[in-house]
């Protein structure tokens, strides 16, 4: 049966403080954060009604985050069941990392190396605020950063669609991405990683900066496909998907 309940028991309306008249991109951010965090599951409900209560909102503002969530590949609309977060099956997750580690070498191909000292001196300061938002246990603020960090990183292949084309799939991977967010250990292992992809950049090895980009999104693809194993049957263990590395 399909779940309409948040995190330990909670309905939807009590999932967070209500706030008066919401606007579009605040209800998105909302509940993206949310669906980032893990603490609306994949098959979780999200129903209109319930949300129009919590967030002080008209149907049409609540219609039109759905979609917006819906195109951004976090939320999925079934016939007679209305919107769900969207639970990925193994298959789809293997195709879309092995999709987002082609667009990362694609993107790494393209990239003017060695980044220039001031590119080199924004990534350390994101990279900073990411371990920080760690250490204060900030899981908002781990997120917010952690997006900033990619998307200077990437927005140095100057490529407008390339860029476009990372944002749009990294955004479908965030449900599959919240495996890590909640793991001090895996947090701290993605700082790390910020850290060498800053090192390796400023050397300017592509070939090396190309597989530690590849090598970063893994950790989350394993994790989902091996508790994917745990409630399907039809994924076997030895079966987890590795994306080819060059």
């Amino acid at each position: 049966m399909t779940e309409r309940m948040g995190v330990a028991g909670e309905t939807l309306s009590d999932a967070a403080p209500s706030r008066a008249g919401a606007a579009v991109g605040e209800v998105v951010d909302a509940l993206e954060l949310e669906i980032v965090l893990g603490r609306l599951r994949p098959q979780v409900r999200l129903v209109e009604d319930e949300l129009m209560l919590r967030f002080g909102a008209k149907r049409h503002v609540i219609r039109s985050a759905l979609d917006a969530l819906v195109a951004g590949g976090l939320v999925e609309r079934r016939p007679h069941r209305g919107a769900l977060v969207r639970e990925y099956q193994a298959d789809e997750v293997r195709e879309l990392y092995a999709f987002r580690a082609d667009l990362y070498r694609l993107a790494v191909a393209a990239m003017p190396l060695p980044f220039a000292p001031e590119v080199i001196a924004g990534l350390a300061a994101e990279c900073t605020a990411h371990e920080s938002a760690i250490a204060e246990g900030d899981l908002a603020a781990v997120i917010r950063h952690n997006d900033a960090f990619h998307h200077l990183f990437f927005a140095e292949c100057g490529n407008r669609f390339v860029v476009e084309a990372v944002r749009r799939v990294d955004s479908a991977s965030r449900a599959i991405r919240s495996y890590r967010v909640g793991d001090p250990v895996r947090l701290n292992q993605a700082a790390r990683e910020h850290r060498e992809l800053i090192a390796v950049a400023a050397e300017g090895d592509r070939a090396r900066l190309a597989e530690l980009a590849v090598r970063h999104i893994l950790p989350s693809l394993h994790l989902y496909l091996d508790d994917r194993a745990v409630l399907d049957e039809r994924v076997v263990p030895e079966g987890r998907a590795e994306v080819d590395e060059e």
